[in-house]
């Protein structure tokens, strides 16, 4: 099988995908991120009556209609406090913004266009135009009105909207189920006394934090060592879990311990694609099982995570029914570039501002795909497309940001 070209593999990844219907109704305080099932329409009026945009004086127009008219101050509007007599003609009622505009004002004087007299009065020092700082009631929206639509995504202000449309809670579309399964004799879990021949294993964790940071729910299958039948059960107990995705880190290649892909072929997997023409990560294995999409992303550190940010967070985030993320930026190279060879490379790399806010790309000297402190210290991935020349510093490239680089 021929080395598959990223971007139709990303393709083919994402065309399979069958977004989660599946829905459930969360608090508000639990919703930030989630995508609306359904339309959401007001249960009230907002603002549900006539109030103050401003702290100042409601008054009838007409007793302020020429510069200098004195008024009588007969009562106080606040907000949560409403002014509840009556006022009549050259008579004004303090009121405080968000304050309920009284029966008798069509005007909100501001309070620095009124000079306060001794005597409680106030005499007007700027012409208000009639109707001036009044905020009518339902400007915002009225009980029934659609605000909210199905597929909106629950950002800060959505979330602030439906609470004031008196909602506490919201139907979502679910999360979408991801397993995430390790293999390999060498593995033991972190805070382990490791053996001469074994590992911490590792992966496990920057896979899920980036499944969950694009809408996920993780389910940890933990570690399964190099055994055709420890494999088996533990496939077996992850699709009995209403899993939407299957992820295994490690034993996606052709040696003699890679075991995921026949024990999967022998549990029904219908294979899609494998070995991708990129660097990091070119044994990626994509399939289906049933209803269950399949990943099994390699073993090496950078190599899993790379794949994950390339093919597992577009994965999720269409599954989960949110808008695609945007990592890729436009760099300069701070310093020469060597040519590529066939395969899509993903050079771990130093960003920098430069003085126009460029970004400024410095690939590190090392590359191993083992190298997880490079991997961690770096804000971004230089992508080399296959066959590149060799490019001078000052070169324009593509870069995949994973951090904001410093000022």
């Amino acid at each position: 099988m021929s080395l598959l070209p990223v971007d139709d593999a990303l393709g083919r990844l994402l065309s399979a995908a069958r977004p989660v219907q599946r829905t459930e109704t969360v608090p508000l305080h639990e919703a930030a991120g989630r995508v609306l099932a359904g339309d959401v329409a007001a249960r009230l009026t907002q603002p549900p009556f006539d109030n103050s945009a401003m702290d100042g004086y409601a008054v009838r127009h007409e007793d302020i209609a020429e510069l200098g008219s004195v008024l009588a101050v007969v009562g106080t509007s606040a907000a949560g406090r409403a002014f509840e007599g009556t006022a009549g003609p050259g008579e004004a009622v303090r009121i405080f913004t968000g304050a309920p505009l009284p029966a008798f004002a069509d005007t909100v004087l501001l309070q620095e266009d009124a000079e306060r007299l001794e005597d409680g009065r106030i005499r007007t020092t700027f012409l208000t135009p009639k109707g001036r700082h009044i905020r009518p009631r339902g400007q915002d929206f009225l009980e029934g009105d659609i605000v909210l639509r199905a597929g909106d995504v629950l950002d800060p202000g959505r979330l602030t909207v439906a609470a004031a449309m008196n909602h506490a809670a919201l139907t979502v579309y679910a999360r979408p189920r991801i397993a995430v399964l390790a293999t390999g004799d060498e593995l033991v879990p972190p805070g382990s006394s490791p053996g001469a021949s074994q590992i911490i294993a590792s992966n496990t964790y920057g896979v899920s934090a980036i499944a969950r940071e694009a809408g996920a729910q993780i389910v940890d299958l933990g570690i399964v060592g190099d055994d055709k039948q420890a494999i088996r059960e533990a496939v077996r107990n992850a699709l009995s879990l209403d899993i939407d995705v299957l992820v295994t880190l490690g034993g996606a290649s052709v040696g003699d311990f890679d075991l995921v892909q026949p024990v999967l072929g022998e549990a029904g997997m219908e294979l899609d694609f494998w070995r991708i023409a990129m660097r990091p990560g070119k044994p990626l294995m994509v399939g289906r099982l049933g209803p269950v999409q399949f990943v099994g992303l390699p073993g090496n550190p950078v190599s899993s995570m790379v794949c994950s940010l390339l093919f597992l967070e577009p994965l999720v985030r269409r599954l989960a029914q949110l808008p695609p993320k945007s990592r890729l930026h436009r760099a300069v190279a701070a310093v020469p570039l060597r040519e590529n060879d066939h395969r899509q490379d993903y050079v771990r790399a130093r960003i920098a501002r430069g003085p126009a806010g460029e970004l400024l790309i410095t690939p590190f000297d090392k590359q191993d795909s083992s190298m997880m402190k490079i991997f961690a210290e770096s804000e971004g991935l230089l992508v080399r497309a296959p066959h590149a020349p060799a490019a001078a510093a000052g070169a324009p490239c593509d870069v995949l940001l994973l951090r904001e680089p410093a000022a």
